[in-house]
C-alpha cells in the first residue's frame, strides 16, 4: 500500500507538479521504510530494540518479522509492540519469507554467531546486542562471514554514548594528562542487579561465556575506545565464591521456594507484570524460569574476577568485577605523564537528586579540578537514545568514533574470552593467537 501511494503521489507530481518538495520527500521516505526483523523477543529485545525503536524511528522502519524459540513469548512480543508482522519459531523460514534489510539479534549470547552469520548470508545487515559472541571460533565465523557476504555488522555498545563517558573520551584526546600510561577500572554490581545474572540463563558458561564476556564486554569496549588501542595480552583470576553452591539451601526458582521467608535473595517476580507476561506466562513451552534460584548448583560462572590487560600501545590496565557489592557503580582512573583523570560513578537511587556526574582532573604540579557532566537523561544516561539514532537515523557524523563494528565487537569479547582461558589455564593469553585479527597500537586514528 505504501509503495502504491508513493507511485500515485510521484506520478501526480510529475504530471502537474502538485506536490511540494516536502511532500515528495515524505512520500519517498515512506516508500523506502527499512524492513527490520528481530530474533530473540525477550525483555532486552523488546525493551531496547522494540518499543523505543518504533517510537523514535517508526517513520523510517517497520518490523516485518519476529522470531523466538518460544512460541508464546514471540506472540507476547508481537502484542506488546503492537505490530502486525508475522511471528516465527523457524528462523530460516522468517528470513526466506520476509527478506529483511536489517536483522536485530537479541538471543542468548552463545547463539549470536548462528543468527549473525545466517542473517548476512540471507542478505541482511546485522544489529547485534553485545557481546558479539562467546568464544574465538564463533568470533572468527562472524569475521569471515562479513568479509564473504559484504554485509555489515553493528555491535550495540550503548555505554560509549553516555555524556559522561563521552566527556572522558574528549579529555583523554585533549592530552590534558599527557601520554596515558595505565588505568584502573573496577566495576561493582550490587546484590540486586548482580544477583539477577545468577537467576537467568547467564548463570551457565555455555550460554553467556561467563560475565567476563557477557557483562565485562561493555567495560572492555570502553577501555578499547578510551585508549584507542587494541589489547595485546591478558592474565586473569576468577572464582565462584558467593553464589551457586556456596549456600546451605536452594530451590529451582523463587516463586515456589520453601525458603523464601529466610532467603535475603528472594525475588517476587509476580510484582512485575511485564516480566510475568514475557516469561512466567510462557514457561510451559520451554520450562525457563526467569526467577531462578541464585544458589543453584549448576551455576558455573565466576562471581569475582580480576584481569590484567596489556595494550599494544603499552598501556597497562587493572580491571575487576564484583557481583555482590552493597552498591552499584564503578571507579575509573587514567594515569598519564602529566596528571590523572578519574571518576567514581555510583548508580543513583530515586531519592538521590544529583543531576550530574563528576570527573576529577589532577595535573602534575598543578591543582585539582572537578568537571560536572549532566546525567538527567534516561536510558543509560542518554546513551540508548543516541545509539539507536546512530543505527536507524545516521547523519554521517561520528566525531567521537562511537559507532562499533565487528573489529570493535571482536576486541571487546576477546579480552573476556582470553581472560576466561587464562583463569582455566593459569597462563597469560595473547589476543593475536585467538583470531586472525592482530592487535594495533593506534586504532581508528
Amino acid at each position: 500500500m505504501e509503495r502504491r501511494l508513493f507511485t500515485q503521489l510521484t506520478g501526480t507530481a510529475l504530471a502537474g507538479s502538485l506536490l511540494t518538495n516536502n511532500a515528495l520527500a515524505s512520500a519517498l521516505a515512506l516508500a523506502k521504510k527499512k524492513r527490520v526483523a528481530m530474533v530473540g523477543t525477550g525483555h532486552r529485545g523488546l525493551g531496547m530494540w522494540g518499543t523505543p525503536v518504533l517510537a523514535e524511528h517508526g517513520r523510517s522502519m517497520e518490523f516485518v518479522g519476529l522470531c523466538d524459540i518460544n512460541p508464546g513469548r514471540v506472540a507476547t512480543g508481537k502484542k506488546m509492540l503492537g505490530v502486525s508482522c508475522p511471528t516465527y519459531t523457524d528462523f530460516d523460514k522468517m528470513m526466506r519469507e520476509t527478506k529483511p534489510d536489517v536483522l536485530i539479534v537479541t538471543t542468548v549470547d552463545a547463539t549470536h554467531n548462528e543468527f549473525i552469520v545466517k542473517g548476512m548470508e540471507y542478505g541482511a545487515d546485522i544489529v547485534t546486542e553485545k557481546p558479539m559472541t562467546t568464544d574465538e571460533k564463533k568470533c572468527q565465523q562472524i569475521l569471515d562471514a562479513e568479509k564473504r557476504t559484504g554485509k555489515k555488522v553493528k555491535v550495540t555498545f550503548n555505554y560509549r554514548y553516555s555524556p559522561h563517558r563521552q566527556k572522558l573520551y574528549e579529555l583523554l584526546r585533549s592530552g590534558v594528562i599527557g601520554k596515558i600510561e595505565s588505568a584502573d577500572f573496577h566495576w561493582y554490581l550490587d546484590v540486586h542487579h548482580g544477583a539477577d545474572y545468577f537467576r537467568r540463563w547467564h548463570r551457565l558458561r555455555q550460554n553467556s561465556g561467563s560475565l567476563l564476556v557477557h557483562k565485562a564486554t561493555h567495560h572492555f569496549d570502553l577501555l578499547n575506545w578510551w585508549l584507542e588501542s587494541d589489547p595485546e595480552e591478558v592474565f586473569a583470576y576468577g572464582q565462584l565464591n558467593f553464589y551457586g553452591k556456596n549456600n546451605a539451601f536452594r530451590h529451582t526458582n523463587c516463586r515456589p521456594c520453601p525458603h523464601k521467608d529466610k532467603c535475603a535473595f528472594y525475588w517476587d517476580m509476580t510484582k512485575d507484570k511485564r516480566l510475568m507476561a514475557i516469561y512466567a506466562d510462557n514457561e510451559k513451552y520451554d520450562n525457563y524460569h526467569r526467577d531462578g534460584c541464585v544458589w543453584r548448583e549448576d551455576i558455573d560462572i565466576f562471581d569475582k574476577m580480576a584481569v590484567q590487560i596489556k595494550y599494544a600501545n603499552q598501556v597497562q590496565v587493572s580491571y575487576s568485577l564484583t557481583t555482590y557489592s552493597p552498591y552499584e557503580g564503578y571507579r575509573i582512573a587514567f594515569n598519564g605523564t602529566k596528571g590523572r583523570l578519574e571518576a567514581w560513578i555510583k548508580e543513583k537511587q530515586p531519592w538521590e537528586e544529583e543531576p550530574f556526574d563528576e570527573i576529577q582532573l589532577t595535573t602534575s604540579f598543578g591543582k585539582r579540578e572537578l568537571i560536572r557532566v549532566p546525567n538527567n537523561e534516561e536510558g543509560h544516561g542518554g546513551g540508548d537514545v543516541r545509539l539507536r539514532k546512530q543505527i536507524f537515523a545516521p547523519d554521517g557524523n561520528d566525531p567521537y568514533r562511537q559507532a562499533a563494528g565487528t573489529r570493535d565487537g571482536a576486541m571487546a569479547c576477546l579480552i573476556g574470552i582470553g581472560a576466561r582461558h587464562s583463569i582455566d589455564s593459569g597462563k597469560p593469553v595473547k589476543i593475536g593467537d585467538l583470531t586472525t585479527i592482530q592487535p594495533s597500537a593506534t586504532r581508528g586514528v
